[in-house]
């Protein structure tokens, strides 16, 4: 009952936040999700292949993975028509419509065990490294993973500096670097590569777990870090997680396929729910485009 009740609703929110576009397509040959970067590309498509099956089975139609080195080869496939699906962050998505506005409509969001759709971007270094705090931090390395990642980049890039200490490399920082990804911050953070780093946790559960969900959660997972031997030095404000996106250009019955599909998944195959969610949550649910104006505005002052 629970699975039919999620499914009926991100459907029926669906059908009245998207009127049906007169450009949409009738049929489609194929599926294409795209797989946002913050773990190495064999670890996205592993932890995805099971959606892949069920969306190839539901839809039926070739269903395809892809995962680009960067954040923007999935935002550029979905701008450009060459992906169906993704799995946005905040600030992904609001390139993305700033960019275009019609090339993609939010559908679902990841929601926490405490029933929030929040995270948080979470700054952390070795436990030996005798750093605390950003007060510990004159001098040396900060590592942040993607330009176009919300906890990554954008929102540290906007409340670190508010709180007194500049992003500009050399004037507190030694250097601000981009590893390329959460995954690698994490990694170089642990070997000793950086100093510190930022990356992204629901903020709930333990820090020894790598939290509930999140890229720490997946680096202990996979046997990557000992969270005993790191320690957590700043955590933002509550970020809106990023929003499941459809092409707005799919046609209906897909999308409402879709969105059932995702809805239904931690119902439907826990196991396979985990994977794709980065950890243990509830599941996905219902979200609009209005949930991320805030983060839409920010990303447009950051760019000025």
């Amino acid at each position: 009952m629970k699975t039919i009740a999620l499914a009926a609703l991100a459907a029926a929110a669906l059908t009245s936040a998207a009127p049906i576009s007169a450009q949409a397509q009738e049929t489609i040959s194929e599926f294409r999700i795209g797989l946002l970067g913050g773990e190495n590309a064999s670890d996205r498509m592993r932890s995805n292949e099971c959606l892949r099956e069920k969306a190839e089975a539901l839809l039926g139609v070739p269903t395809k993975l892809f995962a680009p080195a960067d954040y923007n080869g999935v935002i550029e496939g979905l701008l450009g028509g060459n992906l169906d699906m993704a799995w946005l962050g905040a600030s992904g998505y609001a390139k993305v419509y700033l960019t275009d506005p019609e090339a993609v409509e939010p559908v679902l969001v990841k929601v926490n065990n405490d029933g929030s759709y929040g995270y948080y971007s979470i700054g952390f270094a070795r436990a030996d490294s005798g750093i605390a705090s950003l007060d510990d931090m004159k001098g040396r390395t900060f590592g942040f993973g993607d330009p176009n990642s919300t906890s990554g980049y954008l929102i540290p890039s906007i409340e670190i500096p508010a709180s007194g200490y500049s992003m500009t490399p050399g004037d507190y920082f030694a250097d601000v670097v981009f590893t390329g990804g959460h995954e690698q911050t994490i990694v170089a953070v642990y070997n000793g590569d950086i100093e510190a780093g930022v990356t992204w946790a629901d903020g709930l559960g333990e820090w020894e777990d790598g939290y509930n969900s999140g890229a720490l959660r997946k680096a202990v997972d996979a046997g990557l870090v000992d969270m005993t031997e790191m320690v957590q030095i700043w955590q933002s404000k509550p970020i809106p997680e990023g929003p499941i996106v459809l092409a707005k250009g799919l046609p209906e019955d897909v999308k409402l396929k879709v969105t059932a599909l995702m809805a239904s998944l931690e119902s439907l195959d826990p196991e396979c729910a985990y994977g794709v969610m980065a950890g243990e949550a509830k599941g996905f649910m219902p979200i609009t485009h209005e949930a991320y104006l805030s983060i839409i505005d920010a990303r447009k002052t950051a760019s000025e």
